[in-house]
């Protein structure tokens, strides 16, 4: 990645939390040439959970910032997408990943492992020269001036210390601290809990679907398997209606009632139950759309400001086109011509938002609709797999609006353009 010239950039910025949202904005601002600070509430850095699907449109941003090989090298490219009816076990339709697919979106479809994703991302914080500062949790962030004179985000961490920046990524997640200041939402529960589990492939892993990813729907739960790590792991995400997360618990003392959900599923999807760790569940949250990202010289990106159900694996792909969309607008805006506007960080971020709140909100419904679809039954489920085998190999109608390169860039690309004939204008 190439990084201006940061003494004549001059801007700083600082990022709240560091996970995957915090790592990329960090690192695309570094890329412009800002001194960036990120602090991260954890004591050290890393991430948990399983696998990760990352499609065409956040790969080719990571292949810009010159990471995708890193990624592939830990991950790997599965051949297809199968999606099959649990109750039955038969296929429904299959996306083919590779040729065609590849070709029309300008990048691969990668399945990785979140801890190894994020590795690389802190790897290239590091090289890239973003401070990183563990062990601050962050309380509040207001929009103060500096002695110069100029506008800066202040941000004020539980133990009183205090950082200042020219502005402020507030990527605190799901449950994020810093959205209180543009919004008094609060998450919403799907009903829906998930358990994962990752297990090492041996010659005893039955052989068949070890390059896919598939995707089984059954009522109220569907299951999904992938391999990982250059095919070292088998990756297993099931995710089911939970009578106890409705009544508001977010933990369960049992699994009855994860055995209970795959009842009537097909054999194999038993037996991949296996594959779980049971000793924790994920409860399914999100949150509505919101317009109001920016509060001052604070923006929220990533999870924090649109958070949605996992049914598109869009949440680290959408995190990153924030990123790379911040990367384009503040290059438009705020570090032109090699130098640096602590002036026009407003603009930028009022432009930041405009640009993509459009778009995730779309991304957030549509998660909700197409799990609903998943976990349908009786004559839904009927017109379900109707819908889906009819489905042509070569249609790309249902992704091209997601993945496709004018669908993701176009709006940030528009934003970035729309300032520089503004500049030009005024000149």
């Amino acid at each position: 990645m190439t990084i201006q010239n940061s003494a004549a950039a001059g801007s700083t910025v600082l990022v709240v939390g560091g996970g995957m949202a915090g790592l990329a904005g960090a690192l695309a601002m570094r890329s412009n040439g800002a001194q960036v600070t990120l602090l991260e509430q954890a004591p050290e850095f890393g991430e948990v959970g399983a696998g990760l699907q990352l499609a065409p449109n956040a790969t080719r941003i990571l292949r810009r910032w010159g990471l995708l090989d890193k990624v592939v090298n830990v991950g790997v490219k599965p051949r297809n997408i199968v999606f099959r009816d649990a109750v039955t076990g038969e296929e429904l339709t299959r996306q083919v990943l590779d040729g065609e697919f590849e070709e029309r979106y300008g990048a691969p479809y990668v399945v990785v492992h979140r801890s190894d994703l994020h590795r690389v991302l802190l790897e290239a914080c590091r090289e890239a020269g973003v401070e990183l500062i563990n062990d601050v949790r962050v309380e509040a962030v207001e929009t103060g001036t500096a002695e110069a004179g100029a506008a800066v985000g202040r941000v004020r961490s539980a133990a009183g210390r205090e950082f200042t920046a020219d502005a402020v990524l507030a990527a605190d997640g799901l449950k994020s601290t810093l959205r209180a200041s543009v919004s008094g939402d609060s998450p919403i529960g799907s009903a829906y809990v998930a358990y994962r589990g990752t297990v090492p492939i041996t010659k005893d892993t039955p052989a068949a679907d070890l390059e896919d990813v598939i995707v089984y729907l059954g009522p109220d739960c569907h299951l999904v398997q992938y391999p990982l790590r250059k095919g070292e792991l088998l990756n297993t995400v099931a995710v089911f209606k939970s009578p106890s997360f409705a009544r508001g618990e977010e933990q369960y003392g049992g699994v009855d009632e994860l055995e209970e959900a795959y009842g009537d599923c097909v054999p194999q999807v038993k037996a991949a139950l296996a594959n779980l760790g049971k000793n924790i569940r994920w409860p399914m949250y999100d949150r509505e759309p919101i317009t109001g990202w920016v509060n001052g010289r604070a923006v929220l990106i990533g999870d924090a400001a649109h958070p949605m159900l996992q049914y598109l694996a869009q949440g680290a792909c959408q995190a990153l086109e924030d990123a790379a969309a911040l990367q384009d607008i503040t290059a438009a805006h705020v570090f032109r011509d090699g130098g640096a506007d602590n002036t026009a960080w407003d603009a930028a971020l009022a432009e930041f938002a405009k640009a993509r709140t459009p778009r995730t909100a779309r991304v957030q419904r549509t998660a909700r609709v197409w799990g609903e679809s998943w976990h349908v039954s009786g004559v839904g489920q009927v017109l379900r797999n109707l819908l889906f085998k009819a489905r042509r190999g070569s249609d790309f109608h249902y992704t091209d609006w997601l993945y496709g390169k004018e669908a993701a860039s176009g709006a940030a690309q528009g934003a970035a353009q729309e300032a520089r004939r503004e500049d030009a204008t005024a000149a």
